[in-house]
């Protein structure tokens, strides 16, 4: 008797705040759903994306109610970031936070006959109240993931308890070698005429289990003998169905896939699934790509999950939001391990309301995603610190935490903690696991750091459950050189630093997880790096998903064991000079290469790499390299003078082409006396944030210079940027000598606090 009816195509749309309209505007632009405003400025380089209230608008008919008493729901998938729904001209619904389902019961707004006005208001427009409030990513705005009716029974599964399916089930391994499924559904409007059949199938639909309970108590426990486990190679699914009956007739029907797992995680051994040590190796996602924004369809999101299934990965940490149903489904389906997280992100915003929207996306993200096998980690916060500590801060995570597991204790929790929150503090011990965004050999420090800052934490918090939730550098594929290094955003330094970091995580199986950033360049409005501006480059694949990056196939080669070659460097077509390092990924134990039609040699591989060393003929050079079955080629140039293209501009005066903001043009002469550096009590220093440097007037104004003007209120990122300390940007800036550092703290001493 459900009848979800899918309200997608033909709706108007005005990206200005045009007020509620009494009829369907003809004048208003014409669109399809999934939609967002920001498609291309979000990630188009311009510096800015359009942050405002619009609205949409369609006509649709009343659903037909079989049944005397019957209801019309509105499901709106989600809507970026605040969105408020009227049906002719009457509010139904008010929601907070962009990225869950919201359902609005309607029927009593619609006309028994002839059509009827959806009116949507939504707003990306920046508050103190909806998370996230401040992050490195846009915050797409619009009708993003679609909009359904739903008609239903008078008597019907809830689907107004936090948007989410009506049944909650948990599958549970039996020492017998079976599973009992304890289920759980919700009823509204049934009386004692009513019951609840239950009904499980396995992977071939074939029927393996059966209850039946009352409408007013249903809870169950159902066995199923000789079950399928769900693992990363096998990802087994289930379906069970809840019928709604009165007598001989169903009134309402859901169904949910779940999986048989058992999983835990051990300071000293790692993940284990199903009684296996399994550590988990992954990657982060974004939701958006190039010029469609965050508007992804079912297939778009089904095919990023392959392409993430291609290079290996067994776990995906999902930023930093709810993702659509549909990529969780695929999840289920190809077999990883999710980290379900929200954008409690960045900073914390002092409104009390923005704590109590954090709680409410909190229980949204859970109900709505119970039954998911794939999820087995909620996420309550990422990279906070920025923001600083307090004693508020900390109460609000043990409150989230605390939230979870009352909600649901089959599942752990864990955090992202920013790289410089300290080793020993009061964000420990508060998540069953925890994990560190680490960028060395990035934005700070060497990338040989990251092996000894692991195994240094690991000695020190030996109860402690660690992982690495962010690791990763910018990979543009127009750079190129013989000599990789720090921030020249080249593809080839990429590669580099994940030939290292994928070695570091394969000797320690301890490391419960690890997440690559990012598996896909994403938009970012307020970037401007590498001379590719408006987004995050990261991403092992373009943001188009058009070409995956020579660091993608180093992971490949370590964690999928299809055997596979990948001759590195085919963006690097024009080389000059002699004896140059040709690097091949595999993970095969002996690969050859052929210059020409002729032998080079042969060699195993070291940590999945092989070199060889060739000296190129003038003009093209086709390579060839077989592993094995596997073989790859291409065709390189050998040239007097390589192209200036392959160099970042002003990558040869020095600075590494980063965005260096304390060696800029114009800035101020920095002196250091040899003296050792010093904090007095009420006076600024490179500890101090932006922020606080800005409230004192002559302080900012010297800051200004030395900074070029580079750094000021205007810029788009200011709220997270004005709670860095200037040492930490400093870090962030790189090849700033420790002399220039010195200097600075000491002219920055001459200025006082001001509160």
């Amino acid at each position: 008797m459900r009848n979800i009816i899918n309200l997608n195509q033909d709706w108007k749309f005005i990206q200005k705040d045009a007020g509620l309209p009494e009829v369907l505007p003809q004048d208003w632009q014409q669109v399809n759903l999934p939609h967002t405003w920001n498609a291309v400025d979000g990630n188009d380089g311009n510096g800015a994306y359009d942050r405002g209230k619009y609205w949409y608008a369609k006509t649709f008919a009343t659903p037909k109610q079989p049944l005397a008493g019957g209801r019309t729901f509105v499901e709106i998938l989600a809507a970026n970031s605040e969105a408020t729904v009227y049906v002719n001209g009457q509010k139904v619904i008010y929601h907070e936070g962009g990225y869950s389902i919201f359902r609005a019961d309607i029927t009593d707004y619609c006309k028994e006959e002839g059509e009827n006005l959806l009116v949507v208001e939504c707003s990306n427009i920046a508050n103190d109240y909806v998370y996230p409030q401040h992050a490195d990513f846009t915050f797409y705005g619009g009708l993003y993931r679609g909009v359904n009716l739903i008609s239903v029974p008078n008597a019907h599964f809830d689907l107004e308890y936090y948007g989410g399916p009506g049944i909650m089930v948990t599958p549970k391994v039996a020492e017998c070698g079976g599973a009992t499924f304890e289920i759980e559904s919700f009823v509204k409007n049934a009386d004692e005429n009513f019951t609840v059949q239950y009904s499980i199938f396995d992977q071939d639909g074939e029927e393996v289990a059966y209850a039946v309970r009352p409408a007013d108590a249903t809870k169950t426990t159902i066995f199923v003998p000789d079950a399928n486990l769900w693992d990363f190679d096998d990802p087994y699914l289930y379906t069970v169905v809840a019928e709604l009956q009165r007598r001989n007739e169903t009134y309402d029907d859901i169904e949910v896939r779940v999986g048989v797992r058992s999983f835990s995680c051990d300071p000293q051994k790692g993940f284990i699934l199903n009684g296996e040590e399994t550590p988990l190796r992954g990657v982060s996602r974004h939701q958006d790509v190039m010029y469609i924004g965050n508007a992804l369809t079912e297939e778009e999101h089904y095919d990023d999950a392959c392409i993430i299934k291609e290079l290996g990965a067994n776990t995906i940490r999902l930023a930093h939001y709810q993702h659509s149903q549909d990529f969780y489904d695929a999840c289920d389906e190809l077999g990883f391990a999710v980290w379900a997280e929200i954008p409690f992100i960045s900073v914390m915003s002092k409104n009390p309301a923005a704590h109590q929207n954090c709680i409410e996306q909190m229980k949204e993200l859970i109900v709505q995603n119970y039954n998911h096998p794939s999820i087995m980690f909620w996420g309550v916060s990422n990279e906070i610190l920025i923001g600083g500590i307090s004693e508020q801060l900390v109460e609000n995570h043990k409150e989230l935490n605390a939230l979870c597991k009352e909600m649901d204790p089959t599942r752990l929790t864990t955090i992202a903690h920013v790289s410089f929150t300290p080793i020993d503090g009061p964000m420990h011990y508060i998540t069953d696991t925890e994990s560190y965004n680490h960028y060395f050999g990035w934005y700070g420090g060497k990338m040989e750091d990251n092996g000894p800052w692991l195994d240094n934490f690991h000695e020190k918090h030996p109860g402690i459950c660690l992982g690495v939730s962010e690791y990763g550098c910018e990979g543009i594929i127009t750079y190129h050189g013989p000599e990789p290094k720090c921030k020249d955003y080249s593809e080839d330094y990429q590669a580099l630093y994940h030939e290292h970091m994928a070695k570091v995580l394969d000797e320690r199986p301890w490391i419960w997880s690890s997440h690559v950033w990012n598996m896909f360049d994403f938009g970012c409005a307020a970037r401007n790096e590498g001379g590719v501006a408006g987004r995050n480059n990261k991403g092992l694949v373009s943001m188009d998903r058009k070409t995956k990056k020579d660091s993608y196939y180093i992971y490949k080669a370590y964690w999928n064991p299809e055997p596979m070659v990948h001759l590195c460097g085919k963006r690097y077509v024009q080389r000059a000079g002699d004896d140059r390092e040709i690097k091949v990924y595999t993970n095969q134990e002996l690969v050859e290469l052929y210059m020409n039609g002729e032998k080079v040699g042969e060699a195993a591989p070291v940590d999945h790499i092989a070199r060889f060393t060739v000296t190129m003929k003038e003009g093209e050079n086709i390579f060839l390299a077989v592993a094995g079955d596997c073989k790859d080629t291409m065709t390189l140039e050998r040239v007097e003078v390589e192209p200036e293209i392959y160099t970042l501009p002003g990558q040869e005066e020095g600075g590494g082409g980063a965005a260096n903001w304390f060696t800029a043009e114009g800035s101020v002469d920095l002196e250091d006396d040899g003296a050792p550096m010093e904090f007095p009590e009420g006076k600024l220093s490179i500890k101090s944030t932006i922020g606080q440097i800005y409230k004192n007037e002559a302080a900012w104004e010297f800051f200004s210079k030395m900074t070029g003007g580079k750094v000021s209120p205007e810029m788009p990122m200011w709220g997270m940027l004005e709670n860095f300390a200037v040492e930490m940007m400093m870090g962030m800036a790189g090849n700033i000598p420790e002399s220039a550092i010195k200097a600075l703290n000491k002219q920055l001493n001459k200025f006082d606090i001001v509160e």
